[in-house]
């Protein structure tokens, strides 16, 4: 292979199930450039990956541009479908693995993992035109056809974990309500010791009350907010002081607290071991500090007398729980279980609560 004509890449060469593959690292502005992504009208058993996702490329860019001292991308891996060439730069045993790969120019390179890093490089790179020399690890593949490229990609991902919503907040420093929401359980006892930060469902015998990413998204609802943001030193004041009152009101959680009643008893007779109910105070706490913002911690303190006993079905059924007795949580519920709270503290319902309740009463939702 001429080098004149080839596209040549610093690399560590290694070996898996007997076969080479290549470790380079490859300038940003090149990435657009060479490293192809099937077009998704292509059907999906001739591809070699999943279609772009283009609602992604957004986020991912701004996390780019935004972050441009500390931003992380783990590599590309892509398939070499042309004539390569690996060149040591040092003939002896340990050292032999350290060269050159030479790529033909003509040779086609085809992403297996990746295309959502590639794309949003390419659009940061229109931004941020800088960022063209930093470079990215690129673990290069010699390319056996299309069968091959598709179990790369299957065995790439196939082992493949994603990390919760929870440790997703916990190892966020960057996003302010991340922080407050982490600053805020430290500071309340019993949220200190409750609240489990790596899962976002809780076993019948997890010794915690409520996940991390509950009271996360508690917080949403509370200020009316979407992730990203911003948050004034009043609102997260609110958090705080609402946080505070809340956990003081609810008379189960304290027992608890206080060694009386055990996590899993609570999970199992009342709805408020559960994040139905939590994130539904979000909605509730977001409609008194609209319309109740100075006499708002006295409906919160009013939840003392609520009766949360999953025996309570003319309350909670249908609402936090099925016919089967099955804690259910999705918007519908979460917001039919608001609506009850609401109606048992003496707050009104607004035009569309109103509007939910008379669904749920003739049985449409």
């Amino acid at each position: 292979m001429d080098a004149t004509f080839s596209y040549n890449f610093p690399a560590i060469r290694g070996i898996q199930a007997g076969k080479e593959y290549f470790v380079a690292m490859c300038p940003l502005r090149i990435i657009p450039k060479i490293f192809l992504f099937d077009e998704e009208e292509i059907p999906p058993e001739h591809r070699s990956q999943r279609i772009l996702n283009k609602s992604r490329i957004p986020e991912m860019t701004s996390y780019i541009v935004e972050n441009q001292e500390d931003y992380v991308f783990s590599s590309i891996t892509a398939s070499i479908d042309g004539d390569i060439k690996f060149i040591p730069f040092n003939s002896e045993s340990t050292l032999n693995d350290l060269g050159q790969l030479r790529i033909a120019l003509d040779a086609r390179f085809l992403i297996n993992d990746g295309q959502h890093r590639r794309a949003a490089i390419e659009e940061a790179l229109k931004i941020s035109p800088e960022l063209g020399n930093e470079t990215i690890s690129v673990v290069f593949y010699h390319d056996e056809g299309l069968r091959k490229s598709q179990q790369i990609f299957s065995d790439l991902n196939r082992h493949a974990v994603n990390t919760t919503s929870s440790i997703g907040i916990l190892y966020d420093h960057r996003d302010r309500l991340a922080l407050i929401t982490k600053d805020l359980i430290t500071s309340i006892p019993l949220l200190n010791r409750y609240t489990d930060k790596e899962r976002v469902s809780l076993s019948k015998n997890s010794p915690k009350i409520m996940a991390l990413n509950h009271i996360f998204n508690t917080n949403l609802k509370l200020l009316g907010k979407s992730k990203g943001d911003e948050i004034t030193q009043s609102e997260e004041q609110f958090l705080k002081q609402f946080w505070s009152v809340l956990t003081d009101s609810i008379v189960e959680w304290n027992l608890v607290f206080q060694k009386e009643l055990t996590p899993r008893d609570l999970r199992a007779n009342y709805i408020v071991g559960h994040g139905v109910f939590i994130e539904a105070m979000g909605l509730v706490g977001n409609y008194l500090i609209k319309y109740n913002e100075n006499d708002w911690k006295k409906y919160i303190e009013k939840l003392k007398k609520v009766d949360w006993n999953r025996s309570n079905t003319a309350d909670w059924l249908g609402r936090a729980f099925n016919q089967n007795g099955r804690i259910q949580k999705t918007n519908y519920t979460i917001q039919l279980t608001s609506n009850k709270v609401k109606q048992l503290i003496g707050l009104p319902l607004i035009e569309a609560e109103q509007a939910l309740e008379d669904k749920f009463f003739q049985g449409v939702v």
